[in-house]
């Protein structure tokens, strides 16, 4: 897809090629000012009267009518070059190629150095290049007849600067494996539940072990029920389809030590159970299995770059519906951890699953947990639509969670757990904890629940259930799914330390 040279972009014909451009930029220089000759002064006249526009995000395509060997130039607004980051310059390119998709081109060139910074170089400016391309141009295919029509998409793109190839090889090469798991995670997220069962998580889980030469562990319900899996088991009660129980092993370091678990929540549909959801409610819930799907996505980064990282990925699986067997409020079940569980909400099921889950990812030697599910509304009630609420018991590895997250522009904001909150998830009279103490401080509660079983084990809970979809299109992507948190949850296991 992306080819990195070093000549000069007079000397070679291309349909179309990219160049950014920054407010107060003094005159053109470069091949700008080569080819602003070549148009006998055309570029500066179009710049000063505004046609070209320098604000960023502001994008004017000029046809050079046969006297450049290039067809057509993209000017790309950047603002002002102070103020330009690499969040920022990610979302302007997603907008470009949303653009070019739109016009059907199949090659490009990108001169690349226009784009850099006194604090953007031009391996920051690659990698948000190829992530940009590989976000802003993913769409979920569906299941509509296909066009007769050939498709035309972008194909082949040369980029053309002055820094070591070798170095702005590589970032693009980090840039599009990042996009393109994300995407992965998407497609599982957009995927209706009737395609993406529990078994069918689990065979893509193998699928992408065997792929990357993870170890894996498929457990069934049998052996669910052998271990004491009885929270994971309660919510399956009420579905045909089996439950899943998914490890993926990771081994980046000689010794199993020092050992990242991502755990992530596989709800692939979520009635509600006996406490149902509303009618509106209830659509889209095929997509309670966002947290799992992260996860997922994470683990493709992690098996494409290798980090000298140990980490293990568990996955409980199932859906939650109705029937006669189903579970129901006042019940009480046990969970793999022995602590046993009054049952307030059977529509609070991710916290019973992911209990279970973390007990077993503590089993395989986890030494430091992540969890991430679509978990509670609250969250959106509190937090909004653009930011992931979290909850921890272990501030340094929090923090160093917040800086991946602030480094992949996906916004994260720490919730409070205090002595008030513990005390409410253990106010059961007949069980050691209930799911659900209530709807104040809900996604509070669903995180003290969680803590209950991480214990002294340092752990982050991730809710996103506001941000794992999207209502709208924007600069990266498209409504639907938005793979929220798989390139934080990779930046986070390559960083650790």
């Amino acid at each position: 897809m992306f080819k990195v040279v070093q000549e000069s972009l007079n000397e070679t014909k291309h349909e179309a090629c990219i160049v950014g451009i920054f407010e107060r930029q003094s005159a053109l220089g470069g091949v700008l000012a080569a080819w602003d000759e070549q148009l006998n002064g055309q570029l500066t006249a179009l710049l000063k009267e505004g046609d070209l526009s320098p604000k960023r995000k502001q994008i004017a395509k000029i046809h050079t009518l046969g006297q450049l060997n290039i067809k057509r130039l993209y000017f790309v607004g950047l603002g002002k070059e102070s103020d330009l980051t690499f969040d920022g310059l990610r979302e302007t390119i997603g907008r470009l190629f949303k653009m070019l998709k739109g016009e059907k081109l199949t090659e490009a060139a990108v001169a690349l150095d226009t784009f850099i910074t006194e604090n953007l170089d031009a391996s920051e400016a690659a990698h948000a290049f190829a992530e940009a391309f590989a976000l802003a141009t993913y769409q979920f295919v569906g299941y509509k007849q296909k066009s007769n029509e050939p498709e035309k998409k972008l194909e082949e793109m040369t980029v053309y600067t002055a820094a070591d190839p070798k170095e702005v090889e590589v970032s693009l090469l980090v840039g599009s494996v990042y996009g393109r798991a994300t995407n992965s995670a998407r497609t599982l997220v957009n995927t209706p539940s009737n395609l993406l069962t529990a078994t069918d998580l689990a065979d893509y889980a193998v699928e992408l072990a065997r792929k990357y030469k993870f170890e894996y562990e498929v457990l069934e319900k049998a052996e669910m029920e052998k271990l004491g899996m009885g929270a994971l088991l309660a919510v399956n009660k009420g579905s045909s389809e089996p439950p899943k129980m998914i490890v993926l092993k990771y081994q980046g370091k000689e010794a199993w030590e020092n050992v990242i678990a991502l755990v992530g929540k596989g709800v692939t549909f979520d009635t509600g159970g006996y406490s149902i959801k509303t009618k509106d409610g209830i659509v889209g819930m095929k997509t309670d299995m966002a947290g799992a799907a992260a996860v997922l996505g994470a683990m493709e980064i992690i098996g494409e770059l290798r980090p000298e990282q140990n980490v293990i990925a568990v996955i409980p699986a199932t859906d939650n519906l109705i029937s006669a067997d189903a579970f129901r409020p006042d019940d009480v079940i046990t969970s793999m951890s022995g602590k046993t569980i009054e049952i307030k909400n059977t529509d609070a099921e991710g916290r019973l699953i992911l209990a279970d889950a973390i007990t077993y990812a503590k089993h395989h030697g986890a030494n430091y947990i992540i969890d991430v599910a679509t978990l509670t509304g609250g969250v959106i009630i509190a937090l909004g639509v653009h930011t992931t609420g979290a909850l921890t018991n272990h501030e340094e590895m929090f923090e160093q969670l917040l800086e991946a997250s602030v480094e992949t522009g996906e916004c994260i904001w720490r919730l409070p757990i205090t002595e008030k909150d513990k005390e409410r998830v253990r106010n059961s009279p007949i069980a050691d904890l209930n799911n659900s103490p209530g709807r104040e401080g809900h996604a509070i509660m669903g995180g003290a629940f969680l803590a209950e079983f991480a214990e002294n084990t340092p752990w982050v809970h991730l809710d996103i259930a506001g941000t794992s979809v999207t209502s709208k299109d924007h600069d990266l992507g498209p409504a639907g799914a938005t793979g929220v948190m798989v390139r934080t949850l990779a930046t986070f296991v390559e960083r650790f330390q």
